[in-house]
């Protein structure tokens, strides 16, 4: 008997291992939507050249919607001309395993121009929920990509997009999903995540549009609040019934509002690339709930690149394309230093991954956008590895850094890169 225990034993020690580090990616900017992992046993520091490329898929489609990671999948959406699907790869090596339309690309009514997708799946145990920029929304079976149920927010909600179609990624609390139509009658919305009917409604005064950001779920004093960065400011929700709870719009851009909200400890930090940094504490008295503004400043972290809270700290780049550290509780910015440019950040075992967006040629090659590995520590910038990634093309790589189970994932339009970034056992 002791024989056969001794490798038994041996063998479960491994695999306590491997799931020691091994950690899902199957929303928006993470399992609890902060833009940070939970993964341990990683690089602390990248070879020359950046961590090994384990594959490219170059046949993904257009947009700028970031992946999400379950098990053995990737899912993501995809757009060829003026269609959107969800598509479903391997993780193994970035190949197709299908595809379902969801609808046409959404307009841009700006005097820029953005076309494709934005939206990341949103994985919720046999099924993803998946939002087209042209406001379609769909169920779909997560093994063949079918679809159960499908709504549009503009048809059916009478919802009003930004000038830049619509962006957030559905958000999913138990049985329920919150979604953000806009408009005079359903700023925004919480459907049964089974068939789709509709929970509640929320109209905002004056009918704002939908920003670009997607919600996350706060709870303060017992009362579970849906917050989002709407056109016209920061709102919280009633889970429960829909009502608007407070409003918060110190930080507002009014061109556009993308980064999602960061909560911390009943306080809600937004920040925007045009007007500056606001931390707003919720408070809780009996049935009232309200809000009150800790501090603002002019730190302008970047839009689309979004922010990530590390303990005590928060981190992103400004509009000069520094990389930040601020203290999330005052606002004190700790240190700011030349990295790699605007850029999108991700946390993960101790490490800041920052992926710069690139230049921006539309109609020509552009900068290649650069990645770097940055200690997340409030005592100084302290890079430890960047490589200037492959195969961009003539538009930004807004899509944010995505770890998964010891993987790094880029996204940038037509390619999907794949990047080994576990640390040697």
């Amino acid at each position: 008997m002791r024989s056969r225990c001794v490798p038994l034993c041996f063998l479960a020690a491994l695999l306590l291992i491997v799931f020691a580090w091994a950690d899902d990616w199957p929303q928006w900017r993470g399992p609890e939507r902060t833009g940070v992992s939970k993964e341990t046993g990683l690089l602390k520091e990248w070879p020359k050249d950046g961590p090994k490329l384990l594959w490219k898929n170059g046949e993904v489609g257009g947009g700028f919607s970031t992946p999400a990671v379950v098990g053995d999948r990737i899912y993501l959406m995809s757009n060829t001309r003026d269609e959107e699907s969800a598509v479903a790869l391997d993780v193994k090596d970035g190949k197709q395993v299908w595809s379902t339309p969801v609808g046409k690309v959404g307009k841009n009514t700006g005097q820029a121009q953005y076309p494709g997708t934005r939206s990341t799946p949103t994985v919720d145990g046999d099924r993803i929920y998946v939002l087209g920029s042209d406001g379609d929304l769909a169920c779909l079976g997560r093994d063949n990509g079918k679809a159960a149920w499908a709504k549009n927010l503009k048809n059916d909600f009478d919802g009003k997009p930004g000038l830049w179609a619509y962006a957030e990624s559905p958000l999913i609390d138990g049985d329920v999903l919150v979604c953000t139509p806009g408009g005079d009658k359903a700023t925004m919305a919480a459907l049964n995540k089974k068939d789709g009917t509709v929970i509640w409604k929320c109209a905002v005064k004056e009918g704002d549009a939908a920003g670009y950001a997607s919600p996350i779920i706060a709870e303060v004093g017992k009362v579970k609040q849906y917050v989002q960065f709407v056109g016209g400011g920061v709102i919280g929700v009633d889970a429960k019934t829909g009502q608007l709870l407070w409003r918060y719009d110190h930080t507002k851009d009014e061109a556009a509002n993308i980064p999602t909200p960061v909560f911390h400890d009943d306080c809600v930090f937004t920040s925007t690339s045009r007007n500056g940094s606001g931390l707003n504490r919720i408070k809780v008295d009996k049935d009232a709930v309200s809000s009150e503004e800790v501090y603002f400043n002019t730190t302008k972290l970047n839009s689309i690149g979004g922010v990530v809270r590390v303990g005590a700290y928060v981190y992103g780049t400004n509009a000069k394309g520094e990389l930040v550290c601020m203290d999330f509780k005052t606002g004190e910015v700790k240190w700011h230093a030349a990295a790699v440019g605007t850029a999108s950040v991700t946390y993960a075992d101790g490490m800041l991954y920052v992926r710069a967006q690139g230049g921006t040629g539309f109609g020509r090659e552009s900068a290649k956008p650069k990645v770097a590995l940055v200690e997340a520590t409030p005592d100084g910038y302290k890079e430890k590895g960047r490589f200037e990634q492959p195969d961009h093309g003539d538009r930004p790589a807004w899509p944010h850094p995505v770890v998964a189970n010891g993987r790094l994932y880029l996204r940038d339009q037509g390619v999907l890169l794949c990047y080994d970034v576990k640390a040697e056992k």
